[in-house]
């Protein structure tokens, strides 16, 4: 556990849901699915950059 980071972060509801539902049979949990993503953010620059362009989760002027 000396590897960890425990942390909270604030994610919208309705994506949660969905990724709740899309993996209710697989063996993908939000820990897995951010440590992918924070990985290859940090090692691809093409899902970098998809990342950084997403403009569709704007609510209201949110950070999201």
């Amino acid at each position: 556990m000396e590897n960890t980071k425990l942390t909270s972060v604030k994610i919208l509801k309705n994506l949660y849901t969905h990724f709740k539902v899309n993996t209710l049979n697989d063996e993908m949990t939000l820990q897995r699915f951010t440590n992918r993503c924070l990985y290859l953010y940090l090692q691809d620059d093409k899902f970098k950059d998809r990342v950084d362009n997403i403009d569709e989760l704007t609510i209201s002027g949110s950070k999201f």
